[in-house]
């Protein structure tokens, strides 16, 4: 699922594959990262307090979010996704 690609002093950088249904469990960024969409990733985002929301990233699309972002990614969609993981140090 989670193939590292680059760990240095400056990023890490990571690409993840899922089959439907896969999920990362849930997790706490603890640095400030880029997500870049290599599939439409239709996400299902298990968040704090129980809230669940649905997103879709299409494929080549990217988003960024602060340190500190908690969540479960669930691959929501019926067929494989992927995604690259930019996280800056």
């Amino acid at each position: 699922m989670a193939s590292q690609m680059i760990d240095d002093a400056r990023v890490r950088v990571t690409r993840f594959d899922f089959a439907p249904g896969a999920e990362t469990g849930w997790h706490r960024h603890g640095l400030d990262y880029v997500i870049v969409a290599l599939t439409d990733c239709h996400m299902t985002l298990e968040e704090p307090g129980g809230a669940t929301r649905s997103v879709t990233i299409p494929a080549g699309q990217s988003y960024a979010r602060a340190a500190g972002v908690e969540h479960n990614v669930i691959n929501g969609g019926e067929g494989p996704m992927a995604f690259v993981e930019v996280e800056l140090k």
